[in-house]
């Protein structure tokens, strides 16, 4: 066997635990957090709403977690051990970890989270599908049984959202929303306390052990500097920035573009970009139901997008600050983002020509629903130009107001929009999320089993299995390329461009942590 990282010992984690907890004769800090859309789901794996996502970082750990370079580090997990052939994999749990109910977390714990977790995460499903058994060996050690090597374990489970639950809740079918939230990470969620809609709170989670390495992005020592957390919903730009100038809350995540110069002018308010690779944007269709089973619809839609018309109008004066308009099916400032092909997006908007395919495709006027969320200004923005160019080309567009929670719930349903369901949407996706053709959702052709819009690809999931069989990144990269033309082809969605949302906050907050998503360890009172 070949020992990959040193075992955590018991007396650092001991030590750990003594930092990591206030006195009891300090008052009580709390960070008072504006996120940017309501809290409706508490199931990160049920949902991939990126606020479940930033709630689910606060309540449960992860076994392995990413740095800014996305390099995987152990987390919940003292260290691993590979077999000389590749075929085992032993993960070995670090001393201190419980549960906020003050239970243990076992081997079996992680095995039935990782279980469910994969279920709905594409790497996930990937990473099972190359293994013949996942158990637990004892309390502490769980070991993956694999049909051929497969190195990419450590960067699955630390960059794919796959959170540490008790068993008896990992047991809840993938597809059924967890009832309780039992954490495993530095805060404790307070059930009593959260009214959807307006509030959620979160306490410091003092059973939790840190590691003792700064923190860096998801990974290192998440140790809460503060006592509570506590977020306050408000879908309204203006109160929240007037809010955050009154000093009633302490951070907004993403302020509107226009209330920017603005924030900027305060001596007390700074803004900052955290995550490098942005937010991808999307404009997804339901190929469930027509008239977006229709490829030649799809197709003839392309030439009328303009990712910069959609940036600026996100952004205004604003725009070659913080949005780009040369998005490919893959993140930019990803290894595999690619202009291959390209052009038939980014070139010059062609209205005539769209309208010309649209009237081609055998399109006959039904209505069609575009979801837009009144609480998600960069999406509502999108889905406003996204409107008037349909119409343009001679869509019958229903423009559905609504908030992200009842679109994220509509999304869900396969009815056809008549009967509850939806035709089209925007959103965003975390850029590290839409990477890799190994981890892109929206790119995932699987019918029912895919990401909402549920498209059929067989090629591309074909070259999708050949990337992770590729030796080298150069061979990656043709395959990315490959995958790239079909997308344009087939059409499971088209890319909006990137947005580089930053945060506002207060300058009582200091080290606020860098990361893809919104994290509340490392943050200090200034």
């Amino acid at each position: 066997m070949r020992r990959r990282h040193a075992l955590i010992g018991g007396a650092a984690a001991a030590l750990s635990a003594t930092l990591s907890r206030p006195s009891l004769a300090q008052p009580a800090k709390v960070l008072r957090f504006v996120p940017q859309a309501n809290l409706t789901s508490l199931d990160p794996v049920w949902t991939t709403a990126t606020v479940a996502w930033c709630h689910g970082y606060l309540v449960w750990d992860t076994l392995y977690g990413l740095d800014e370079s996305l390099n995987p580090h152990p987390q919940m997990a003292a260290g691993h051990e590979e077999s000389d052939d590749g075929l085992t994999f032993t993960i070995t749990l670090r001393d201190g970890l419980m549960f906020t109910d003050g239970v243990p977390v076992r081997a079996s714990d992680c095995v039935a989270s990782i279980l469910r977790w994969s279920k709905r995460n594409p790497m996930g499903g990937t990473m099972m599908a190359r293994t013949n058994a996942l158990v637990a060996l004892d309390d502490k050690r769980l070991q993956f049984r694999l049909k051929k090597r497969f190195p990419l374990i450590p960067a699955i489970l630390g960059g794919e959202s796959c959170f540490i639950m008790p068993e008896r809740m990992a047991k809840t079918d993938p597809y059924t929303q967890i009832s309780e939230t039992i954490g495993s990470g530095p805060f404790r969620f307070l059930p009593d306390e959260w009214v959807s809609g307006a509030t959620a709170a979160y306490a410091r989670n003092d059973k939790y052990v840190p590691r003792q390495e700064p923190p860096n992005m998801w990974s290192g020592g998440k140790v809460a500097y503060f006592d509570r957390i506590e977020w306050k919903i408000m879908p309204d730009p203006a109160t929240a920035s007037a809010a955050l100038q009154r000093g009633e809350v302490d951070w907004w995540e993403n302020p509107l573009a226009d209330l920017l110069p603005q924030l900027r002018k305060s001596p007390n308010i700074k803004t900052a970009v955290l995550d490098p690779l942005g937010a991808f944007g999307v404009v997804r269709f339901n190929q469930a139901h027509g008239p977006f089973d229709n490829i030649k619809l799809r197709q003839a839609l392309i030439p009328a997008l303009s990712q910069n018309d959609i940036v600026t109008a996100v952004y205004g004066d604003l725009a070659p600050e913080l949005g780009r308009d040369n998005a490919g099916f893959f993140t930019n400032g990803s290894p595999y983002a690619t202009g291959v092909g390209m052009q038939a997006i980014w070139g010059k908007r062609d209205i005539p020509l769209a309208r010309k395919l649209v009237a081609e495709s055998g399109y006959k006027g039904e209505e069609i629903l575009l979801m837009s969320p009144t609480d998600q200004p960069i999406i509502q923005t999108t889905c406003q130009v996204l409107a008037d160019v349909f119409k343009q080309v001679g869509l019958n567009v229903k423009y559905g107001s609504m908030d992200w929670g009842t679109l994220i719930s509509r999304r869900a349903s396969k009815e056809p929009s008549s009967n509850g369901g939806w035709d089209v949407f925007a959103t965003t996706w975390a850029g590290l999320s839409t990477a890799t053709p190994g981890n892109s959702q929206p790119l995932r052709g699987t019918g029912k089993d895919a990401w909402f819009g549920w498209p059929t690809s067989p090629r591309i999931e074909a070259l999708r299995d050949q990337w992770f069989e590729a030796p080298t990144l150069a061979e990656q990269k043709k395959l990315a390329d490959q995958i790239q033309l079909v997308a344009l082809e087939e059409v499971p969605f088209l890319p909006t461009g990137v947005f580089f949302s930053p945060i506002a906050q207060r300058t009582n907050l200091k080290d606020i942590v860098k990361s893809a998503t919104m994290v509340f360890w490392g943050v200090k009172p200034a």
